[in-house]
């Protein structure tokens, strides 16, 4: 996320007549580099980066705790800016879903370290041995969350006041490692509390002098961290789940069927969207609880899709591909849009996968691509995502992507260090 302090004066007149920013920001990567060489047609030195408009969302207004003085709103890019912003890209699905008489109800999950670190130590140490907040495996800890009961109360308060409640938290497997629910909401509501929720943990971690990473995976030793999904539809005019239907098997409605296909067939094409860093595709290896194929079970959580059968309010899919370091509205517009595809197509699904699918084979159809370029070119190249989502975003998107790999591959890793310098 992006921003910037307003007076008051120029937030109302912003209300009324939008704002502006500077459309570099939507052709800077991560580490404010621009992208160059690679195709972007959007904004670069070709256009001069002028303004690009912007506007402001009344609804999204926040309080922030720690600064009392002080609003929060959210804002989204308007005019040709929104064909690429991930927002908008969000709700142009929200609408194809409201259009096909849905609506849909989300939930994000998430995993990240803690670490007694700052900002300046990490860059001190290389990040190497950076000490978590605890030491040692304690999943599920009563004694981890008891002794640090102060941190998981403040933490919850914030979330709290600032309207992106936990419906639960807890200590994961591995030194300082949380997992956080967060209660489910409309769509693009819960997509917006997801991205505030990744944004001010971080914020939270560092004013109380640690360091929180949403990497995918920041470790060798250690599982990556995940960004599941869960979601549901429901028909607009009944307000009844979409996906539930008592007597079926799974209580799976036909609908849930096709939107679970959609999903699945769509994974290899859109994992670009899904797993969005080079990062991202350490922890896409067997064994790591990250799925390598677009496989579907029930309650299997060694699938890339989990159906999670149950009464007419809990019926849903979580969506277990993501990892924690993805932009949520990039990632829920992809596992949304592709399940909105599969119900407009009457997709069916494979056989759902019974036991380990780590250890099983797949239909070559269902891998999953295992580079960022490769998955990529798989946007690139898909029918399905530009309809879905407009080629000016896959186009755009595709190449931050390509860019990102690029930047990657000038580097040399500890690895290839040790692995090739005295043997080779």
């Amino acid at each position: 996320m992006r921003g910037k302090y307003m007076s008051k004066e120029k937030f109302f007149s912003s209300l009324e007549d939008g704002l502006s920013f500077c459309d570099v920001v939507l052709g800077w990567d991560s580490n404010d580099q621009l992208y160059e060489n690679v195709g972007i047609e959007y904004t670069g030195w070709h256009t001069g980066y002028p303004d690009a408009q912007v506007k402001l969302i009344p609804s999204s207004c926040r309080e922030i705790p720690f600064e009392p003085e002080t609003l929060l709103f959210l804002a989204e890019f308007d005019g040709q800016a929104a064909e690429i912003c991930p927002r908008n890209l969000l709700k142009r699905i929200c609408d194809k879903a409201g259009d096909m008489g849905f609506s849909v109800k989300a939930a994000f999950e998430y995993e990240f370290f803690l670490f007694n670190e700052t900002p300046q130590s990490i860059r001190e140490k290389g990040y190497r041995n950076l000490q978590p907040i605890t030491p040692g495996n304690y999943g599920y800890s009563m004694l981890r969350n008891s002794v640090e009961s102060d941190l998981y109360h403040d933490l919850l308060s914030m979330c709290e006041s600032m309207d992106f409640p936990l419906e639960a938290l807890h200590t994961e497997t591995g030194p300082g490692v949380w997992e956080a629910a967060i209660a489910v909401d409309e769509a693009m509501a819960a997509t917006d509390k997801a991205a505030l929720f990744k944004t001010f943990t971080k914020v939270w971690a560092q004013r109380n002098d640690m360091m929180a990473t949403f990497m995918a995976k920041w470790s060798n030793d250690h599982p990556g961290q995940s960004g599941h999904i869960h979601m549901s539809l429901y028909d607009k005019e009944t307000n009844k789940s979409a996906f539930f239907e008592e007597g079926q098997k799974h209580n799976m409605s036909a609908t849930q069927r096709h939107f679970l296909a959609g999903q699945q067939q769509m994974m290899p094409e859109f994992l670009a969207m899904l797993a969005q860093t080079t990062n991202s595709y350490s922890r896409l290896v067997p064994g790591f609880w990250a799925p390598t194929d677009a496989t579907w079970g029930v309650e299997n959580r060694t699938t890339a899709l989990r159906v999670i059968p149950g009464s007419e309010k809990s019926q849903r899919v979580e969506f277990r591909l993501g990892s924690a370091d993805a932009n949520p509205y990039i990632a829920l517009a992809a596992a949304m849009g592709a399940g909105l595809y599969g119900i407009e197509n009457k997709l069916e699904p494979s056989e759902q996968v019974k036991g380990n699918a780590y250890k099983q084979q797949h239909p070559e159809e269902l891998a999953l691509p295992r580079t960022l370029t490769d998955a990529a070119q798989r946007l690139k190249q898909s029918d399905a995502a530009r309809k879905l989502f407009g080629s000016p975003f896959v186009n755009h998107y595709a190449a931050t992507r390509e860019w990102e790999d690029i930047e990657f591959r000038k580097h040399i890793t500890d690895w290839e260090l040790s692995r090739y310098f005295e043997i080779i």
